[in-house]
């Protein structure tokens, strides 16, 4: 059963920076494409970055240039370096694998 847990999330002033993890298990990592999702209350849940087995990345243009998404194939694990924060990039944040969904993690900027 392939399982994808969050970490790293919390409150945040504006400007500052988080480092989100999600350890995945259950599944061929290196083979799968990674992706970062985020739903702010009251909103559609949303691509904010993709990163492909190969390692090439897409962004969402809300972040672009302030969010990085890398891998470590080795520890089954994708990240979400997010830096310069806005208030607007409050959401829970989401790591999917395929059809697979983590329990996601609370992130919260404040202005």
């Amino acid at each position: 059963q392939v399982q994808l847990v969050e970490s790293g999330g919390g409150l945040v002033q504006a400007g500052g920076s988080l480092r989100l993890s999600c350890v995945t298990s259950g599944s061929i990592f290196s083979i799968n494409d990674m992706g970062w999702y985020r739903q702010a209350p009251g909103k559609q849940r949303e691509l904010v970055a993709l990163i492909t087995s190969g390692a090439k990345t897409r962004y969402a243009d809300s972040v672009k240039g302030r969010f990085t998404i890398s891998r470590d194939n080795a520890k089954n694990t994708v990240y979400l370096q997010m830096n310069s924060l806005k208030p607007e990039d409050t959401a829970v944040y989401y790591c999917k694998q395929w059809v697979y969904w983590g329990q996601g993690t609370q992130v919260t900027v404040s202005s």
